[in-house]
């Protein structure tokens, strides 16, 4: 979790309804204040490097600590209140839950240390159905960090059991949006790319292969043109294969490398750090209920998925 158990039951037990404000004023006003946020959220390696607090705070005088601690408590409640604002809500029944993740976040905890989006969800589900203890959440698949779009989670084990098995024969249609350099391709048809990939660990990335090679997987896809502007296509892209950084991959090895995606051959990044890389859609039959789920993910506000007018 962001915080202990314990931390989290004082924060809620807080009067919110002082201004926002009056929480950022005074924490930016307290040096303090700062370490202490630096040292209990932990919200990157880099923060998580700094010194610790307990021999600074054991120097001050009583009411000092206390009115330190204060402020950091109320900030820190505005801060969780504003990550469970953000986070978008696209479908949810007691198994399932799906959101919207922006770019930058990462679905599950890895070596950063960030927090991930399933602790903001377990946040979001604790403090909408006032549950007691531990919350609940499998993690089912993953974005990378940098795309955007829906994220599925189960509520329950049953859900989790049988999402999982889905995921894994490939009864979950996904469809995505990727904006490209404008392409050759002057027709709305859809057109298929087949590679052989191998994935490298220490780079964190895969390699497209025409045939065969060792270790390589066979990855496929579809995608057409829905969407052109001067210099820029919107592609809709249809897995048939789930592999490793395969849209980013495949789509750069055909000479149309995703906008801002740096890593495979864009020239140039997106100014927020992102790639134009949207999980839009996603479907399947309910692991419980059985009913069809269709959701859609919104598009991204201050980015280029919406000025092609589809």
């Amino acid at each position: 979790m962001l915080i202990s158990q314990t931390a989290y039951s004082a924060l809620t037990a807080v009067n919110p309804r002082l201004g926002a404000g009056f929480f950022v004023h005074v924490f930016a006003e307290s040096r303090c204040g700062r370490l202490l946020l630096y040292d209990c959220l932990k919200l990157s390696r880099m923060e998580a490097q700094k010194p610790k607090m307990a021999h600074r705070v054991s120097k001050m005088r009583p009411g000092r600590k206390i009115l330190a601690a204060s402020f950091f408590i109320l900030h820190l409640k505005q801060y969780l209140c504003i990550k469970i604002t953000i986070m978008q809500v696209v479908y949810e029944d007691n198994h399932i839950i799906i959101v919207s993740k922006r770019s930058g976040e990462i679905v599950q905890g890895d070596k950063t240390g960030d927090e991930p989006l399933s602790e903001t969800v377990k946040q979001y589900i604790k403090e909408k159905y006032q549950k007691p203890g531990n919350v609940f959440l499998g993690v089912v698949h993953r974005l990378d960090r940098p795309v955007w779009g829906l994220v599925v989670f189960a509520k329950t084990s049953k859900a989790l059991s049988r999402l999982n098995a889905m995921f894994a024969s490939g009864e979950v249609h996904k469809t995505y949006w990727a904006i490209v350099p404008k392409t050759a391709d002057a027709d709305d048809n859809w057109h298929e790319l087949e590679h052989w990939l191998v994935r490298n660990e220490q780079q964190n990335k895969s390699y497209a292969h025409a045939r065969e090679v060792p270790r390589s997987k066979r990855a496929v896809l579809r995608y057409r043109v829905i969407g052109r502007s001067d210099r820029y296509s919107l592609l809709e892209v249809r897995l048939l294969t789930g592999r490793h950084h395969q849209i980013r991959c495949q789509l750069a090895a055909a000479g149309m490398p995703i906008k801002g995606d740096l890593k495979y051959g864009a020239r140039r990044s997106n100014p927020d750090g992102s790639i134009s890389l949207l999980a839009r859609r996603i479907e399947f039959v309910h692991p419980v209920s059985h009913q069809p789920i269709t959701a859609e993910s919104p598009l991204p506000e201050g980015t280029l998925f919406g000025v092609f007018g589809v």
